[in-house]
C-alpha cells in the first residue's frame, strides 16, 4: 500500500536509503529535511506487517511548472515486481496535480534497469553529469519527461 510518508518513517526509509545506495546515501539529516520540506511529497510503500518495501520523493514548488524526482528505492526482495513503476506513476500524477509540465530526473549512468523504466515511462535522456556519484565517481544521466495535462491523458 503506497501511503505519504512521515517523520515517523524515517528511520525505515533511512536502512533502505543506506542499503540502497551504499556509496553515496543521503545523510540522516538531508532525508528529514525532504520529508518535511514545503515543495515535497514522499511516498512509501508499506507491507501488510507495517514495515516498508520502498519510498520515493518528488520536488514540485507548486506553479513552478518543474518537478524533480528526487529518489526511489526499493528493497532488493520487492524488486522486479512493479513497485518502482507504481511509485513513479504515483510521483508523476502529483506533479501533475502541482502543474508541472516537465518532470526531471538524474539516474547512475551504471544503472541500466532504472534507465529503461523511466525510457518506459517516456523519460529522455538530455545530458550527463560526469562523475557526479560520489565517491564512486559515476556520471549521471539527466532525463526528462514532458508531461501532458491530466485532462490531455
Amino acid at each position: 500500500m503506497l501511503r505519504r510518508a512521515t517523520p515517523d518513517d524515517l528511520e525505515a526509509i533511512m536502512a533502505i536509503e543506506t542499503t540502497t545506495f551504499t556509496t553515496d546515501a543521503w545523510s540522516s539529516n538531508m532525508m528529514a529535511e525532504e520529508l518535511n520540506g514545503p515543495h515535497g511529497y514522499y511516498l512509501v510503500a508499506e507491507t501488510e506487517a507495517g514495515g516498508l518495501d520502498g519510498y520515493a520523493g518528488l520536488l514540485a514548488p507548486q506553479g513552478s511548472g518543474q518537478a524533480d524526482i528526487q529518489t526511489i528505492a526499493v528493497v532488493e526482495t520487492a524488486r522486479r515486481a512493479g513497485l518502482g513503476r507504481t511509485l513513479m506513476l504515483a510521483l508523476l500524477d502529483e506533479a501533475r496535480r502541482r502543474d508541472a509540465a516537465e518532470v526531471f530526473l538524474e539516474v547512475r549512468a551504471d544503472n541500466p534497469g532504472a534507465q529503461a523504466l523511466y525510457r518506459e515511462l517516456g523519460f529522455d535522456e538530455i545530458a550527463v553529469r560526469p562523475n557526479y556519484y560520489q565517491p564512486d565517481g559515476i556520471d549521471a544521466v539527466i532525463m526528462r519527461l514532458e508531461l501532458l495535462a491530466a485532462g490531455d491523458l
